[in-house]
């Protein structure tokens, strides 16, 4: 097996089509299915299934994309060892919650952008979930997500902890309502795989409050409007209010013991090779939760 092979292994199984994957790699199909083919001779099994409709891994083929995969993440990140000469500089690809980004990564990224104007900082939101994937598929050089965390592949740092409220219309007491009803409640949240929305539904299920009605929005600016409205509640860090959403626009409950805190940590893979610009964003994150704690004294 070569390189080459590999990644076009890689690039069919991921887009599902010779025809994609030539586009995808800038080739032509022909070269791509050539490839193929050469591999699946040197192993000697079928590695897809061809259809009218793309291709399909067969069970070899799906063994092995892992282990490809990984093969092409060592490759990179040797290539990236040797051009990095300690100075930050190229491409940087996080992943961050929403919430963080509003709240806490501004300041820490114009501090950086000033002192490290070489590096071209991608920033990409999701939920946990998503942003759990895409650090474990290196899609991302690390992500900014909820813990708590223990996965054997990441490494996870603890950056910020982060008060949680309850957030609802102006002038209510969601809990004490609820509890008094006994009746079901909406929670406006952000799509499945959000730790916010995992955490809300859990602590209603603690107190015995049935299964919650879903508004499901894409924006934390259309969850602010919609619990302003008197739509229903929601969970979320008491940062937000203030710099992100005006006091007074919201009545904000807060919630006793480790129902409110939540730990924000940055997770990468282990065996990733970490870059000089991503170093050099770490230190700049640290520098700012640090003076902001002692800020807080």
């Amino acid at each position: 097996m070569d390189l080459a092979d590999l990644r076009m292994f890689e690039a069919v199984a991921r887009l599902g089509s010779m025809s994609r994957a030539a586009e995808g790699l800038h080739t032509v199909q022909s070269n791509v299915t050539a490839h193929i083919r050469q591999l699946e001779a040197r192993l000697g099994t079928a590695l897809f299934l061809r259809g009218g409709r793309g291709v399909q891994l067969t069970p070899a083929g799906a063994r092995l994309l892992p282990h490809a995969r990984r093969a092409l993440r060592v490759v990179e990140d040797a290539r990236r060892a040797v051009l990095d000469d300690g100075r930050p500089q190229g491409a940087l690809c996080l992943g961050t919650l929403e919430t963080t980004a509003a709240i806490r990564l501004a300041p820490a990224l114009i501090g950086f952008a000033a002192a490290h104007p070489a590096v071209d900082l991608t920033l990409r939101t999701g939920t946990t979930c998503e942003l759990l994937a895409q650090a474990l598929a290196q899609e991302v050089e690390g992500a900014f997500l909820c813990g708590p965390l223990a996965h054997e592949e990441l490494e996870a740092l603890p950056i910020w902890e982060e008060e949680l409220v309850l957030l609802s219309a102006p002038g209510t007491r969601p809990l004490e309502q609820l509890r008094a009803a006994g009746g079901a409640c909406r929670i406006i949240v952000l799509r499945a795989g959000c730790s916010y929305r995992q955490r809300l539904e859990e602590m209603l299920v603690r107190r015995g409050i049935p299964a919650p009605r879903v508004l499901e929005f894409g924006t934390l600016e259309a969850i602010f409007a919609s619990v302003a409205a008197g739509l229903g509640i929601t969970l979320l860090p008491r940062a937000l209010v203030g710099p992100v959403v005006a006091p007074g626009r919201l009545a904000v409950e807060a919630l006793p013991g480790e129902e409110g805190r939540v730990e924000t940590l940055f997770v990468r893979r282990r065996d990733a090779y970490a870059s000089s610009a991503l170093r050099a964003f770490l230190d700049s994150v640290r520098g700012e939760a640090t003076a902001r704690a002692v800020a807080a004294e």
